[in-house]
């Protein structure tokens, strides 16, 4: 018997298309973290004059190199906080830019409508034997669903009219169309989750790092100044070790979150699937 293969086709090709291209987009967002952390976090607005120093009457990066300015805002903390900075915010970068684009991915794999309401009425027009009435609500519905649920029924009405397999045959069949069209879903569905995944662990230890740093230059501050330790640097230190902590916390919490969430729908997605592809076999074998 031939199978149907133009909607795997179509389901191939909206894989590939699915989704933003990680080795394409990534090293993108990451240089744009970088240019935020040196031209927005580090412009010489955000900094002040060290009041103890006179005839400075232009503020440069030089100077801040030179620690003869101190932040006068916000960012301008956040930009003392040193060389692992942007790779944090290049993270926090990647991971909202990623939320977007699963968020609108499975926004349009959810289709039009109701996915509860689809999943009712193509049961209840299974009940009463009316596959092409449910092929319209397949064709309607135009998501992830009623793309795996039209080549069910596509191959359900194929088998029907077909005398060279017995009943058993027919059943292993149909169940075989219904995992394949699932099979060519899911990468789509689950394409770029490990990035946010991976972010919600790598964030928190690349900001480990950062903290460590930080001490290293604060514990350096005080034995440097023998019984008179330096407190600028010392507080320099400890600042730098507790931004680098807050960014990476903030951006792995971020990251987990939008994991955790983008996970249960997909979950939802595949139950419904399973769920009304089960009414598939069941009228199948009641019907036919």
């Amino acid at each position: 018997m031939e199978m149907n293969v133009s909607n795997n086709e179509e389901q191939v090709v909206a894989k590939k298309l699915g989704g933003l291209n990680p080795a394409l987009i990534i090293p993108i967002l990451i240089a744009i973290g970088i240019c935020i952390y040196l031209f927005v976090l580090g412009n010489p607005g955000n900094f002040k004059a060290d009041p103890r120093l006179e005839g400075l009457s232009s503020v440069s990066f030089s100077d801040l190199e030179a620690k003869e300015l101190h932040p006068s805002g916000f960012m301008g903390i956040i930009y003392m906080g040193g060389i692992i900075v942007p790779i944090l915010i290049s993270f926090m970068i990647i991971v909202i830019v990623f939320s977007i684009e699963r968020a609108l991915v499975l926004r349009k794999a959810a289709g039009k409508g109701n996915v509860d309401n689809f999943v009712l009425n193509v049961r209840r027009l299974l009940n009463q034997n009316k596959v092409d009435e449910a092929l319209e609500e397949c064709d309607r519905q135009e998501g992830s669903v009623g793309n795996v649920v039209k080549e069910g029924l596509t191959t359900y009405k194929a088998l029907a009219h077909d005398n060279s397999m017995n009943k058993e045959q027919k059943m292993v069949a149909l169940n075989k169309s219904i995992e394949e069209a699932t099979t060519l879903e899911m990468p789509m569905l689950e394409k770029n989750m490990m990035i946010l995944s991976t972010l919600g662990t790598v964030a928190t230890l690349v900001a480990l790092l950062g903290t460590v740093i930080g001490m290293i230059k604060a514990f350096s501050a005080l034995g440097a100044g023998g019984g008179t330790p330096d407190s600028a640097a010392l507080s320099i230190g400890i600042s730098e070790a507790l931004v680098n902590t807050a960014l990476g916390i903030g951006t792995s919490a971020v990251a987990i979150i939008l994991y955790n969430y983008f996970t249960s729908k997909i979950d939802g997605l595949t139950f419904k699937i399973d769920e009304i592809a089960m009414s598939i076999q069941q009228s199948f074998a009641e019907f036919h």
